[in-house]
């Protein structure tokens, strides 16, 4: 016989069955680092900070988060996450209120962007996270119905409601909560109205957020 022999042949039988499982195998998770030193980051140090410039989340270690909450920090590019909840039970938002706003689901959240120098709304959908084009002027007046608005502190906190039967709920919370909602509602998403799995999780979801969440205090105040 002449020309190569078969890869089994020249490496042994168990060799090659060994060399062929790797590829088999499930690939191990590559652990997150911090975005900005770089050290892997576990369950008690994952914090995020707001990246201004690209308008994303960037993962980070405590110590990196401690830094950014200084202001002026890194000249205002990254803002660190802060980890409140807060909710507002005497908010005067019903039905009218929320129809103003021609959100074309029962969730939205609203921020402060300090690079648009506006206030942005956004709702999830099958598509991800996707921004009313409501007139801005018209949040703020609906907005104004209760008193976690004038706390939100810029591009790092949203006000969150969730229309329900009986009620809107407000809450003050960390914007990453936001896009993990987000992110949870396109993967789970079927159908016209999202699916039972979708809105299950979404209860679950916001009842996290109540069992979190407290009514403000005076040093909860810009």
């Amino acid at each position: 016989m002449t020309g190569r022999q078969p890869v089994a042949t020249r490496l042994g039988p168990h060799t090659a069955h060994r060399g062929l499982r790797r590829f088999r195998a499930p690939t191990p998770a590559t652990p997150e680092r911090c975005e900005l030193c770089g050290v892997v980051l576990a369950d008690h140090n994952h914090r995020h900070l707001v990246d201004t410039e690209r308008r994303a989340l960037a993962c980070a270690c405590t110590p990196c988060a401690l830094l950014f909450e200084q202001p002026g920090a890194g000249r205002g590019r990254f803002r660190t996450v802060p980890d409140r909840y807060l909710t507002d039970p005497g908010h005067t938002l019903d039905e009218a209120a929320w129809d103003l706003l021609r959100i074309p689901v029962g969730v939205a959240f609203f921020l402060r962007h300090t690079g648009l120098d506006r206030l942005v709304a956004l709702y999830p959908s099958p598509a991800g996270a996707t921004e009313s084009e409501l007139d801005p002027a018209a949040w703020e007046t609906v907005l104004a119905g209760s008193r976690l608005a004038p706390l939100l502190r810029p591009d790092v906190e949203a006000l969150l409601l969730r229309r329900t039967d009986e009620r809107t709920d407000c809450y003050l919370v960390p914007i990453d909560i936001c896009y993990e909602l987000v992110g949870r509602m396109r993967l789970l998403w079927h159908g016209f109205d999202g699916g039972a799995e979708a809105r299950a999780a979404l209860t679950d979801f916001f009842t996290t957020v109540a069992r979190r969440a407290r009514e403000p205090r005076e040093d909860d105040r810009p």
